[in-house]
């Protein structure tokens, strides 16, 4: 027989009195026990396969999160996290979105949700995960107090890089059981923009590029963003590359008079447009003083989507092509016939 102890396979010692009375040979004895070690080699490969999704994750705040057994009913309040958990193939374990998501089209039919409103409504839905970002960590601690104190685990996270975005995206994938879908992502997003750096022209034939956040406050973005680094890949030159962080976010401060000083480097102009940048085309070419800038001059002036382009998604490959679109519409129409 065998005893099972403290982690540990032995045969018991009344399988060795059983083989001496049952007249087994030891050659005998010898293929029994060789046997139970391959079984036991099999049952051990088992148990590793069993508990290889055990996890132990930080987050944002240092909460540290141990998971054993994959979160099920989860409510997102963040757009990126929700569109992950989607590409993830999360459909049914979501039941609750943010009040402002709206990609992908299956966050119609979801329940929504706000750091607004009383816990009573999130009791109700019985999530055993609130996946929320550093601002509502920061901003709303009452609410978030009181979420736990109903014992219903919360996650903050929120990359502040390419490559935290990738960090984050297995994260995701441990706390909901898609560990290898999410390595998946970014093994084939990886690959993708490689292929990408293989097309583009040399460094010295690239295009420079000013790339507006925020048009009302003249900010720009921070080296290492979600943003330049879609730019980057794209095969544009940031002009603002020394533009320092607002608040220790990836927003930069670059004034006017920053800008203007470059104006004659600036083949392109580029500006996210959304509900963080607001602005037109109009805006933009009418500025006083933009007159002097050498994309503006020659009619270069382009705007794109801001959930394409900041938010730390898979999406984040469409806005890489639409810039290089706009840089390199040569190169570009072979790389989207491809991708």
């Amino acid at each position: 027989m065998l005893l099972i102890l403290a982690g540990q396979v032995r045969v018991a010692p009344g399988a060795e009195f059983l083989s001496r009375l049952g007249g087994l040979s030891k050659i005998h004895w010898y293929l029994v026990r060789l046997a139970l070690l391959v079984l036991l080699a099999l049952f051990v490969s088992r148990l590793d396969v069993c508990f290889a999704g055990t996890h132990t994750i930080l987050d944002a705040k240092g909460r540290k999160i141990h998971v054993e057994q994959p979160f099920s009913r989860i409510i997102s309040l963040y757009g990126a996290h929700t569109e992950n958990l989607f590409y993830l193939g999360l459909t049914s374990e979501i039941i609750g979105v943010s009040v402002n998501d709206r990609f992908p089209p299956q966050v119609d039919s979801k329940q929504r949700f706000s750091f607004h409103d009383d816990p009573e409504k999130f009791l109700a839905a019985r999530p055993d995960l609130v996946l929320i970002r550093p601002m509502i960590d920061n901003g709303y601690p009452d609410f978030v107090r009181q979420l736990e104190r109903f014992n219903i685990t919360v996650v903050s996270l929120q990359p502040s890089d390419v490559n935290e975005m990738f960090a984050y995206w297995v994260t995701l994938g441990q706390l909901t059981g898609k560990t290898a879908a999410a390595e998946q992502l970014v093994t084939d997003f990886q690959k993708k923009t490689r292929e990408i750096a293989s097309l583009l022209p040399p460094v010295k034939a690239r295009k420079k590029v000013y790339f507006e956040a925020i048009h009302a406050r003249m900010k720009t973005f921070t080296h290492g963003s979600m943003a330049i680094y879609a730019l980057e890949t794209a095969g544009g030159i940031n002009v603002a590359a020394d533009a320092p962080s607002s608040r220790n976010t990836n927003i930069a401060n670059y004034s006017k008079e920053k800008i203007l000083a470059k104006a004659q480097e600036i083949d392109v102009f580029l500006a996210q447009k959304g509900i963080m940048n607001p602005v037109s085309m109009e805006q933009i070419v009418t500025e006083p003083g933009f007159h002097i800038i050498k994309a503006v001059a020659d009619d270069r002036v382009y705007l794109v989507d801001e959930n394409i382009v900041s938010r730390p998604v898979p999406r984040l490959l469409q806005g890489i092509v639409a810039i290089g679109d706009l840089l390199y519409p040569d190169i570009f129409a072979k790389i989207k016939k491809d991708l």
